[in-house]
């Protein structure tokens, strides 16, 4: 045989020549990105809650490439004290599915390209998200190992957006 066959239900003759069908549907455009920010919705949505805080404590929001960016307000208390507790010096900034909390608006700037590979991380993982990290960083530091510097998703982040500075 010639490498060519009958393709049933095609109307393709004997001398059509066999096509594969594709084994993954892809969807178009909008329907991905949508099902995307609903995948990592859980955790957008506590992100959410601290957009609130922000914006009703002085803070402000803004959306930046279909990023919601807060910061100042009680952000900014429990990014510097809440999170020191267990970040020496706190943080920067923190992602929470499309929600990108900050100290200020300079943290942002500094922390954007860092920021964003947890955007992609979370939209990967979905729901599952925040529980890996905190998995990972426990795991980390039941290894005597730094809890955030050595999580395998900071580690990733570091890698790709490269070193962020401390304010």
């Amino acid at each position: 045989m010639s490498g060519r066959q009958n393709v049933a239900g095609t109307g393709a003759g004997a001398d059509a020549p066999c096509k594969a069908l594709p084994l993954r549907y892809n969807a178009p455009m909008p329907i991905r990105r949508i099902a995307v920010y609903l995948w990592a919705g859980p955790t957008t949505c506590i992100g959410l809650v601290l957009v609130i805080l922000a914006i009703t404590s002085g803070g402000s929001a803004r959306v930046v490439d279909g990023v919601i960016e807060a910061e100042g307000g009680l952000v900014e208390i429990f990014l510097r004290r809440i999170v020191g507790l267990w970040l020496a010096g706190g943080a920067s900034a923190m992602t929470l599915g499309h929600v990108v909390i900050a100290r200020n608006r300079a943290c942002h700037d500094r922390t954007r390209a860092h920021e964003r590979v947890h955007v992609r991380q979370c939209q990967r993982w979905g729901p599952l998200f925040l529980p890996a990290y905190l998995a990972a960083s426990a795991a980390m530091f039941l290894m005597r190992k730094n809890a955030y510097r050595d999580n395998p998703f900071e580690r990733e982040a570091f890698s790709q957006a490269g070193p962020v500075s401390r304010d």
